[in-house]
């Protein structure tokens, strides 16, 4: 049977990703540690959706492992060998803030985990499509360098720029700008990825993506802009904004439109691509817009407080251009918009058990 190592898989993408795979006939090994409870704490934890998946699919195998363990990894590849035919990388230390507080495992989870599978690939099973979640972040602050409009709900970039109207594309440079520590480990996997794929010639590809979302997420007030506010919606519990006067703009892809995206690239593989992927013009929302959706969506008004200081490094406009991966897979498309995702993650979080 053919394989799917997922890392990450107790995550918002992982867990989509296992049962996507696993539906479309794949088994699916699920490689996750629970970290995140490590990063952020009980609430963060993902063992509720390690034991969901378990639950829910036939061919899954879930391992507790830590991608930092060379070894162990390497024995799982090498158990499975040429069965694997892919590995979506979603595993990840995602905080820009904790990474300033722990760098040494920040890097190590993100850079030298990502090596750790890459080499583990090309010993065991060279054939198979390597997916790699990576991150807008790779860019730094670039994107602030830009001229901002101030509209009554968001920032836009000023009308006539290059990425005003359709974001920014990959042509963006990455280097010369602040990107904190976090984006730091991250370019160093992104790199690290692209040329395993050109040196190597593995089948390998970098999603650099905005805000990840939906109803699989376990948000926190570091991680997980959207769901964290539908969270704190749901909960009557205060939502704080970080600076721009709430007007800074993300585009937010629904994890399940994402991984139909993992899927396309896996079913026609190119090496060492990289894409820009996010909710783009389709969907994309500012902090204050997101309020007004979340009051609606649960019928009550929300706790907000507001803090000057913006977290360092941290865009006031970002909307991803993903022409380029539509090229070259044109029958992808979106499903969920900014009101269709908070739905989906207000349903989820009043029907997920306070235990889990």
């Amino acid at each position: 049977m053919s394989i799917a190592v997922v890392t990450g898989s107790g995550g918002l993408v992982g867990g989509e990703a296992a049962r996507l795979f696993s539906r479309r006939g794949l088994h699916v090994v699920g490689v996750d540690n629970d970290m995140r409870a490590c990063f952020f704490g009980p609430e963060a934890s993902t063992a509720w959706q390690s034991r969901q998946l378990a639950r829910e699919l036939k061919d899954f195998t879930h391992q507790s492992l830590d991608i930092r363990d060379n070894a162990g990894i390497d024995a799982l590849f090498a158990r499975y060998g040429q069965a694997i035919s892919v590995i979506v990388h979603c595993a990840a230390q995602p905080s820009h803030d904790w990474a300033a507080r722990e760098p040494h495992m920040d890097f190590t989870i993100n850079a030298n985990g990502t090596l750790n599978l890459l080499e583990a690939a090309r010993r065991h099973c060279p054939s198979a499509v390597f997916i790699f979640t990576s991150t807008n972040k790779v860019y730094g602050d670039r994107p602030n360098t830009f001229e901002l409009v101030e509209l009554d709900s968001r920032f836009e970039l000023t009308p006539g720029q290059r990425w005003a109207e359709d974001g920014f594309d990959e042509d963006l440079s990455i280097d010369q700008s602040m990107h904190s520590l976090f984006g730091v480990s991250k370019i160093a996997a992104d790199v690290m990825v692209q040329e395993y794929g050109r040196y190597f010639g593995l089948k390998t590809v970098c999603f650099r993506c905005g805000c990840l979302t939906g109803a699989g997420h376990s948000p926190t007030q570091l991680h997980g802009f959207l769901a964290y506010l539908v969270k704190c919606a749901v909960s009557c519990t205060p939502y704080t904004i970080f600076g721009y006067k709430g007007k800074q703009v993300r585009d937010n892809i629904h994890a399940k439109d994402l991984v139909e995206a993992f899927w396309a690239f896996f079913q026609n593989p190119r090496a060492g691509e990289v894409y820009n992927m996010g909710g783009g013009r389709f969907s994309n929302c500012s902090m204050i817009e997101a309020i007004t959706i979340a009051e609606t969506v649960t019928s009550r008004p929300m706790r907000i407080n507001y803090q000057e200081a913006n977290r360092q490094g941290d865009h006031i406009w970002w909307i991803s251009d993903v022409r380029k991966f539509q090229s070259h897979y044109p029958d992808w498309s979106y499903r969920y918009d900014i009101p269709a995702i908070m739905e989906d993650i207000c349903e989820a979080m009043q029907r997920r058990p306070t235990s889990a």
